[in-house]
């Protein structure tokens, strides 16, 4: 094997080394759940935002009490059947169901680290 080989073979692991455990390392963060749990509110807002990764970016307003100030919960939506759920129940009191990923290297699976999986209204009594 010439040494121009062996610098191009050299070269090549160079490169596939980092690539493939950088993709082993976004796997396993998008896989592994950090926590999950849900938050109740109305939502505020959804935009398709990102200059190159287009993302669903969500803003739950949550009120505990009327007159206190009102907290904001940020959250991410992946799924196209959530999106035109969380959609059609802008306004209304909702409950959100999401799982947290901690460490996902890009915000091109979202800005934020709690992806929504699921969304109901909550009905007032």
């Amino acid at each position: 094997m010439s040494a121009f080989a062996k610098f191009l073979k050299w070269i090549f692991w160079l490169i596939l080394l980092p690539v493939v455990l950088l993709g082993l390392y976004t796997w396993a963060s998008l896989s592994w759940v950090y926590s999950d749990g849900e938050r109740i509110g109305y939502v505020q807002k959804l935009s398709h935002k990102g200059w190159v990764c287009k993302t669903w970016e969500g803003e739950l307003v949550l009120v505990t009490v009327p007159g206190t100030q009102a907290e904001k919960f940020y959250f991410t939506v992946r799924d196209p059947a959530v999106i035109s759920q969380v959609n059609q129940l802008a306004g209304e009191r909702v409950r959100v169901m999401y799982k947290e990923h901690k460490g996902v290297p890009s915000t091109c699976f979202g800005e934020t680290s709690h992806y929504v999986y699921a969304v109901e209204e909550v009905e007032e009594d």
